[in-house]
């Protein structure tokens, strides 16, 4: 049999492709049910092989993934993208939900830091302001 097609286990499959950062995550993503293999919830161990679709929940972004080539070992993230296909629909949600954050995200927080001597001194001048310390 093929090193690409041979069956290998769940999180050790997520976590060599690179879509979580450690085997305990990815046991944890499996068990806490955010990954489904065909359609149906399964446990870390199961074993997945080239064809299977997932759906994997990770954080707020949800991807449908075919898996293309199974690998043993972690190596870099130019073999990883080699180990599944996202579908078009999965992709363009995905592309359409960053979208949407980016446009209704509020401004950040204006200044934070601590007032220099000079902003200090402005807004003591501006009227109404209070002198002093209490």
């Amino acid at each position: 049999m093929d090193a690409a097609s041979d069956p290998v286990r769940l999180d050790r499959w997520l976590w060599a492709a690179r879509l979580v950062k450690t085997r305990a995550l990815a046991v944890a993503a499996v068990s806490g049910g955010r990954v489904h293999v065909n359609g149906q919830r399964v446990k870390p161990s199961r074993e997945i092989r080239v064809g299977d679709r997932l759906d994997v929940t990770i954080g707020r972004v949800r991807r449908e993934i075919v898996v293309s080539g199974t690998a043993q070992r972690r190596g870099p993230a130019s073999e990883a993208a080699h180990l599944y296909e996202e579908t078009v629909e999965s992709r363009a949600a995905r592309e359409r939900d960053a979208a949407e954050s980016r446009l209704a995200r509020p401004p950040g927080p204006q200044g934070g830091a601590r007032p220099t001597k000079r902003d200090r001194r402005r807004l003591e001048a501006t009227p109404g302001a209070r002198r002093g310390r209490r």
